[in-house]
Parts: C-alpha cells; structure tokens; sequence
C-alpha cells in the first residue's frame, strides 16, 4: 500500500527517471533505482545539537532513538576544535545513521549586527588551525566515511557571510577531506545575492508557513534563483522541509493548521521527487521550543503528520 502511494506520487509528478512506468508493479527495482540516483538521504535537524525540547518535560537532548527508524541522516553540532565526537558519531552509525556536522562555530564568528539577519559573522583568523585541530582530534583523514556531509554554512548570506570568506573555508574543508560533501543553507529573502563556491556539493534554502511549494510562485522563484547560482554539475538540491509549527505564524499569517502539516510533508516530498537534482530532504526541526516557546517540533505533531515523516523516510532510506 505504501509503495502504491508512492507510485501515483511519482506518476502524478511526471518524472523523467525510470519509475514513471504506469504498469510498473510496486516492487520492481526501477522505482529502487530511482531513489538510489535521486533522493538519497532523509533526515531531521536538531538532532544532537545540545538542544533539550522545553515541551517534553524531560532532559533529553539527543534524539537518535526517535528517528533512526526512518532516517539516514542526522546531525551534529560540532562547537570547538578539541571536541572529539567519535562515540556520537559511533551512536548513530550503530542505528544505520550517517551525521551532517555543524561546523560553521570552527571557522566564524560572530563580530557585529549589519547583516541583513541582524548578525554579523566573519572568518576567524585562525580558522586553519582550528579546523586542523578537529580533522587531528578526530582522525577525519582516516574516518572521512563516517561523516555524511559538512554543514558550513548556516544562511551565510544572509549573517554576512563574504563569498571570499565561504570560498576560503570550503575550499580549505575541501583540501583537507575531499570525500566529504560540503552543505550550505541559505535564507530565502538572500537568495538573490548567493554565491556558492564550487568547493561546496549540497546547497538548499529555507522558507517555512507555505503550504505547498510546488504550487507556491514565490517559492518556485526562489528555488529557480538558487539553481541557477550551481556552478558545477556536481552540485546537488537540498530540500529543507517545514516540520515544525509555531501557532501565531503557521496559523496566522501562513493560514496552515497542525493537521495539514501532513499535507506540507507530502508536498515536499512531492517536490524532492520532482527536482531531479534533490539529494536530500531534510525536517526542521525534530524538538521543539528552539525559534518560539510554544513552538512544536515534529515529534510533537499530530500523530498522522508523523505517521507521513515514517512513511516517507522508510520510503527515501529503504529501512523496513
């Protein structure tokens, strides 16, 4: 029945890959080489980054055990040169997990409020040194399959972020572990002033409180801005989807209930199938609490919306 679904979802989106064929059963390897060459990794955000969901009423801060049935993918924070994460790294590989680093705290920092986002960050001095530091502290020259992509840039552009400065940092990542893909996100509303060095391998955008992005001119305009700033074909779509809801947002101004939140899963993943390029499709966020106090993070929405994040990771990553 899952697979059904997943048939008429490809059908519907009129892909150009192998899996469109109307007479194809469920099964049949093509729509399994369709996922292998497109849509590769699933995921959410906040996964062990240090962040405890206020609305648990629990410590927990690492949240492994809660999506690795249906991810292969999860991130975690890195904040110094000396932190060794080979157990945290260890935690996920055991449940089929490869992580995303956040590694923008080892080479930026943050000098002054002009940037459009109200922050401004520069490339620290020493950042060689501290990157070199991380790469020593964990053996990453060894151990460069345990680590699925490094995330530099969280909206670089929009924090104020130089291209010189981003080209700097991801060339240097790139000269040190070059098998590891280089991820960045940007904000939407910077978009147009973009510009990716070709050291960097994933690139996405965030733009939350829109029901569906495939229909959504806005959002069609700004994924065709960002494709068009790729500067090599080895450059590859990141698809952040919308899974959290802030009430006074969601609700308000993008007039989208908890209850069709099920609906935003469906027409991302929707979209992830349609873009060709997409090769991951990440959740933020999977906690709660992190951008308002009565925000939900995905764990916390209704059941059916989780029963949708399930169906479609256990679809991307192949886990049973």
């Amino acid at each position: 029945m899952i697979k059904s679904k997943l048939l008429i979802a490809v059908l519907a989106s009129s892909l150009l890959l192998a899996c469109k064929k109307e007479d194809q059963k469920p099964d049949d390897p093509e729509i399994i080489v369709c996922f292998e060459n497109h849509v590769q990794y699933f995921g959410f955000a906040l996964i062990d980054t240090y962040w405890d969901d206020p609305n648990d009423g629990i410590t927990k801060s690492v949240y492994n055990d809660e999506v690795h049935p249906f991810s292969n993918i999860a991130d975690i924070l890195v904040v110094n040169p000396t932190d060794n994460i080979s157990a945290r790294i260890d935690a996920m590989l055991n449940l089929e997990m490869k992580p995303y680093l956040h590694i923008s705290e080892l080479f930026f920092e943050l000098t002054g409020s002009s940037g459009p986002s109200g922050s401004s960050y520069d490339l620290r001095a020493d950042y060689q040194a501290r990157w070199d530091q991380f790469v020593a502290t964990n053996d990453l020259t060894n151990n460069s399959a345990r680590i699925q992509s490094f995330y530099l840039g969280e909206e670089p552009t929009w924090n104020d972020i130089s291209f010189n400065e981003l080209k700097l940092a991801s060339d240097y990542i790139k000269s040190t572990v070059p098998n590891v893909p280089i991820m960045i996100i940007e904000a939407y509303p910077s978009i147009p002033d973009l510009e990716v060095p070709n050291s960097v391998d994933w690139i996405g955008f965030d733009h939350y409180f829109i029901k569906d992005p495939m229909t959504d001119t806005g959002f069609q305009d700004e994924l065709a801005t960002l494709k068009s700033k790729f500067s090599s074909a080895h450059q590859r779509l990141v698809l952040v989807m919308d899974a959290h809801y802030i009430p006074a947002v969601h609700g308000g101004f993008g007039g989208i209930s908890q209850a069709e939140m099920k609906d935003v899963a469906t027409n991302y993943f929707n979209l992830a199938l349609h873009e060709e390029s997409t090769i991951a499709l990440i959740g933020y966020t999977w906690p709660g609490g992190f951008d308002a106090p009565d925000m939900l993070g995905a764990r916390q929405l209704e059941a059916e919306t989780r029963a949708e994040y399930e169906r479609i990771g256990k679809l991307i990553t192949g886990k049973p």
